[in-house]
């Protein structure tokens, strides 16, 4: 039975993150936040100097370092909530964080259109500049944005309601992760047990069947009891999406939302469209899945079910740490050495505490650590969380060491790969060790569930968000009932004949927080499958490929995505590496079916 979760006071300081390389305390911070006023009204100062090469090099210098400044304010104040969100001075911290940035928005709009509004000829000069050669990159870019560029007077308006249209996502997650309270269960033998949004996925992934069936309807009695709230906070963020896109003259909100990275739509409609023709592929595994356990009906409750309960283990967190490094020797001595520092140094925030952020995440700015949020529980899937977020910091500190502050971000496109990569060399390593069926079968599980978890279900998260901003477009509600019937569709097409639908699935897009960072969940299915390609290339092709990785890792936002990856070796411009992901897949499947044969 989960152990009860304990206060953030008793969690020994060695598991938790070190912010004080940040920030000496929150008396620090506040004296920051109070000195970045006097960046902003030097900021304030630019308006109308925009015209000279001399003139726009000073704002983009003063611009990159009060984006620097900022991005250390609300990393800190970001994290700081995140350990107790029933905290109210680490709230109160956020919202002012959250309020500077929506300042320096209205402070900062007038430079896009007043640089964009200089002559054409002035504009190209100004690109052959010696003095802005620093800053190339981001004027060309800029310069592809220019049609969707409103005046300094509409920019400013729109960036003042910058808290505004981030509202809907605040209220979500305020509602899941401090408000909704969820009745406590019994397991199959009568025991009490908590359930919360932390510790949900455990629970469903017990061996329990009562317990996990018992907590499923707990949980989603929560949602339905909120379900109007999360319609109207979901339906409210879409048609925000939807009002910017035609203030700035998008087609639609994806259009929008993809073109900030210069993403063509048919990257996204090729990923549904190959995804879904290896729909069989997800309907033998889940036909598999209801082999495995035995069940004479396969329920929501029992997709995260561990196939081998036998087999089912448990470990460490210092021998989760050593698990990650044996995974990412093929990456070099001095990525290792790395990760090992990360360790040491207490990058990150390891077991579940009362009020901490579900999930786990890497967070960091350009002068920071890139911190880790995990909720360890000793699984094999926190232990790939593990692995998986580190990708993420990895990758962060190869582009901070790498490029200047003003290319060191990469874009969301990319950000899945490394963690992604980390993730697949490990269970490729713990592969190759175990050959035992019943642990064997276990691994091949935890693979199988990467591929349900990252391709299939954030493809089909993408179709769903794809249809909501549809149906908004073209005037219809988004309420409770449509949203409903939209998600349990989905799942009766990506699960298959063989699962029953209980009412309850319904209700699960609800608990989705990147529905709020508009289409972005695609994105997680192309990095994987490029995390797949690149993985391989790793271990089958050595040294050739871990140079163009490590790369790839270093080029942070200095050029567009897709030109990164093709960089890296792998063309999302094709269909080619999502077939080639879930070929993969297939072959897992096979090596899944013949291990249960030896059993």
């Amino acid at each position: 039975m989960p152990e009860a979760l304990k206060e953030r006071s008793e969690i020994q300081e060695q598991y938790k993150w070190d912010l004080t390389r940040m920030y000496a305390d929150d008396a620090a911070w506040e004296k920051a936040l109070d000195a970045f006023d006097a960046q902003l009204q030097a900021l304030a100062a630019y308006a109308g100097k925009l015209n000279t090469a001399a003139g726009l090099r000073a704002w983009f210098d003063a611009q990159t370092r009060a984006e620097r400044t900022l991005s250390d304010l609300f990393c800190y104040a970001s994290l700081r909530r995140s350990e107790d969100t029933r905290a109210e001075a680490a709230q109160v911290m956020y919202a002012r964080a959250m309020a500077k940035y929506v300042q320096y928005g209205e402070t900062a709009a007038f430079a896009e259109p007043e640089i964009l509004a200089l002559p054409e000829e002035t504009l190209q000069a100004m690109l052959e500049d010696e003095q802005l050669k620093p800053y190339r990159f981001l004027m060309e870019n800029l310069l592809r944005r220019k049609p969707h560029t409103l005046s300094a007077a509409e920019e400013q308006l729109l960036a003042s309601f910058g808290e505004v249209i981030s509202a809907p996502g605040e209220i979500s997650d305020n509602l899941q992760d401090a408000d909704l309270v969820f009745d406590p269960v019994t397991d199959s033998q009568g025991s009490r047990v908590e359930v919360t949004g932390s510790n949900y996925i455990l629970l469903q992934s017990s061996t329990d069947r009562t317990l996990r069936q018992n907590a499923f309807r707990s949980y989603y009695k929560g949602y339905r009891q909120h379900i109007n709230t999360f319609a109207a906070t979901y339906s409210a963020n879409v048609k925000a999406a939807a009002a910017e896109a035609k203030a700035r003259h998008y087609e639609s909100s994806r259009a929008m939302s993809m073109a900030g990275e210069n993403i063509p739509a048919s990257v996204y409609d090729n990923l549904v469209a190959t995804v879904r023709k290896h729909l069989p592929a997800m309907y033998r595994y889940v036909a598999l899945r209801k082999k495995i356990l035995g069940v004479d009906e396969l329920h929501y409750y029992d997709v995260y079910a561990p196939l081998m309960p036998d087999s089912e283990a448990r470990y460490t967190y210092e021998q989760a740490q050593q698990m990650v490094l044996d995974a990412v020797a093929p990456l070099g001595e001095d990525y290792v050495e790395q990760v090992k520092k990360a360790f040491a140094t207490r990058w990150i925030d390891v077991y579940p505490n009362r009020g901490k952020s579900g999930g786990a995440y890497s967070s960091g700015s350009y002068d920071s650590d890139p911190y880790i949020l995990t909720n360890f529980t000793g699984t094999l899937d926190s232990v790939s969380t593990i692995a998986h977020e580190m990708g993420h910091s990895m990758h962060t500190w190869h582009s901070n060491h790498a490029q200047p502050p003003q290319y060191a971000g990469y874009t969301l496109f990319v950000a899945e790969v490394a963690s992604t990569v980390n993730e697949n060399l490990m269970i490729e390593q713990l592969l190759k060790k175990e050959q035992e069926p019943h642990a064997r079968l276990a691994l091949l599980n935890q693979y199988l569930e990467n591929f349900k978890g990252t391709v299939y279900r954030q493809t089909m998260f993408a179709e769903f968000e794809r249809e909501a901003h549809a149906m908004a477009e073209r005037g219809e509600a988004l309420n409770p009932a449509a949203l409903n019937a939209l998600y349990r569709g989905l799942i009766a097409d990506y699960f298959g004949p063989e699962l029953v639908m209980d009412d309850e699935v319904q209700y699960e897009w609800a608990r989705i927080p990147h529905f709020y960072r508009n289409f972005y969940v695609y994105k997680y299915a192309t990095g994987y499958s490029t995390a797949v390609a690149l993985s391989e290339g790793i271990l089958n092709e050595g040294e050739p490929a871990v140079k163009r990785y490590r790369e790839f890792l270093s080029m942070g936002g200095s050029a567009y995505p897709l030109d990164e990856l093709r960089h890296a070796g792998v063309d999302l411009t094709t269909p080619a590496p999502v077939d080639a992901a879930l070929n993969k897949f297939e072959r897992i499947l096979d090596d899944a079916e013949a291990t249960l044969a030896r059993l």
